[in-house]
């Protein structure tokens, strides 16, 4: 096992409803001076900002928790108070970028895909953020017609269930919100919209909605139906990265920032340092845990069909023309949860948790005290059973560890029959800096390197917005476009 520093579409113009005038109109970057980049990292459990040199020198990092608000099963935000949260970073980091007479050029906005936020006509949101692992939408979407149903997987490349966005818009709809009225923007769309950019839908965010076709990276119109909507739903479709507009009310040193869309966050992640190789696995493992195949172009509807019945996805990348295999594990949320139950709540009992869990070894299959169950992609409920007398926190926690690698092993043998084997493998995310935690996948992954970067979600952002500094000016269509 190897320790690094860091891991080395389709666009629409017709011009629809929901005109947004001369808002940003001229989108230009002033090279006459060093400007700074930054990265906004919408974490399931933290907000992330991150400030670099152009090189990718950093310069600061901020953080705070995701402003969620939890009742019995149900997560979810306001957007008034992701904004604050957002707002509060900037102006945190506005000081010392100030201090140290400089100026941050572009901002690309990434994170978590599935959660959005409806806007009506008056450019307010209509809705909370509902949480991607929130079950809400899973009654609604059985109403859906019996081909979309079937065809969903083959037709979306996403299994067909409460994960997707689809299913939290047909809630909405059943609350009585008018969908024929409203915008969806996904949550990192939805903050760059808020700080001054162009509404738009980035490919690698809007193919995790169910929304997509992806043999035609178009609105499926069969899903359209289902909802009782018009492609109007959707925004202009862009590539991730596409220069959107720039920062308006934002602080002085980061006001007139040009503004992007990076995307989907554990793709932006695998992209931080250098393209992801054919035959690697990316390995980024947060709240959720996320296993990435890049490939050239889609494997067809028979094979996403395949892939679905293993909750994988096969989805638009971040790099424009390539796709993903994506499959997840909920593996940090149910870490998370075991973190909690057994009462450890800070860093030093987590050091000493990690000890002790390095110290009782690997367990895959050898029958311990305590086993789990909750890792598939759509589960996230820990169960825990005590099988034997004895049972200690470390074997909690290893227990959850062994549950995911049987997930993750599952997940695998269903990948390689679709391509061949992967021979590497780089992990990342906030869980590697447990021991215990990259020692259970180096059990399981083939040649496996470490990012040991705090903030790879973030700081492949931050490449995003490295991008737009160029010595041009660009102008910029703010329409809503008719998709």
């Amino acid at each position: 096992m190897r320790q690094i520093a860091g891991h080395s579409g389709a666009g629409v113009t017709e011009t629809g409803a929901w005109p947004r005038g001369t808002r940003n109109a001229e989108a230009s970057v002033d090279t006459s001076e060093s400007l700074l980049v930054a990265g906004i990292d919408l974490g399931s459990t933290n907000i992330k900002l991150l400030v670099t040199e152009v090189d990718g020198t950093v310069f600061l990092e901020r953080q705070a928790p995701t402003p969620w608000v939890t009742a019995g099963t149900h997560t979810e935000m306001s957007a008034d108070m992701l904004m604050i949260v957002v707002r509060g970073l900037l102006a945190d980091a506005d000081d010392e970028v100030r201090d140290r007479d400089r100026r941050v050029g572009a901002v690309a906005i990434t994170g978590m895909g599935e959660t959005g936020v409806l806007v009506g006509a008056d450019d307010t949101a209509l809705t909370p953020a509902v949480a991607w692992f929130d079950g809400r939408g899973a009654e609604e979407i059985t109403a859906f017609p019996d081909a979309v149903r079937r065809e969903f997987g083959g037709r979306t490349g996403l299994p067909f269930g409460s994960q997707v966005s689809v299913a939290k818009l047909a809630w909405f709809a059943a609350q009585g919100v008018d969908l024929s009225e409203a915008m969806w923007l996904n949550l990192p769309e939805y903050v760059a919209f808020a700080l001054g950019g162009e509404a738009v839908a980035e490919l690698s965010l809007a193919s995790r909605t169910g929304l997509i076709d992806q043999d035609t990276s178009a609105p499926w119109p069969a899903m359209l139906d289902a909802l009782g909507v018009t492609g109007n739903l959707l925004p202009r479709l862009v590539p991730a990265g596409t220069s959107i507009g720039i920062m308006t009310g934002g602080p002085r040193r980061f006001e007139t920032a040009v503004l992007t869309v990076a995307g989907h966050d554990h793709l932006v992640a695998a992209e931080a340092d250098q393209p992801i190789r054919a035959d690697e696995y990316h390995v980024s493992l947060g709240t959720a845990e996320v296993l990435l195949r890049v490939i050239d172009q889609p494997l067809g509807r028979a094979a996403r069909e395949r892939l679905t019945d293993y909750l994988i996805n096969e989805v638009h990348h971040v790099v424009p023309g390539k796709r993903v295999l994506v499959a997840g594990v909920k593996t940090g949320l149910l870490l998370r949860r075991a973190l909690h139950a057994i009462g450890v709540h800070d860093r030093e009992a987590r050091t000493l948790l990690d000890q002790a869990v390095v110290a009782l070894g690997p367990s895959l299959g050898d029958g311990g005290p305590v086993e789990a169950d909750g890792a598939r992609n759509d589960d996230g409920d820990l169960r825990l059973t005590f099988v034997a007398d004895g049972a200690r926190p470390e074997h909690v926690f290893r227990a959850v560890l062994d549950n995911s690698n049987e997930e993750i092993l599952r997940l695998i043998a269903a990948m390689d029959a679709e391509l061949p084997p992967a021979t590497s493998a780089v992990l990342t995310g906030g869980w590697v800096g447990m021991q215990s935690v990259v020692d259970a996948r180096d059990r399981i992954l083939p040649d496996l390197s470490v990012s040991k970067r705090e903030q790879e979600t973030a700081y492949g952002a931050t490449r995003f917005a490295a991008r737009l500094l160029r010595p041009t000016t660009t102008s910029e269509s703010h329409t809503r476009s008719n998709v």
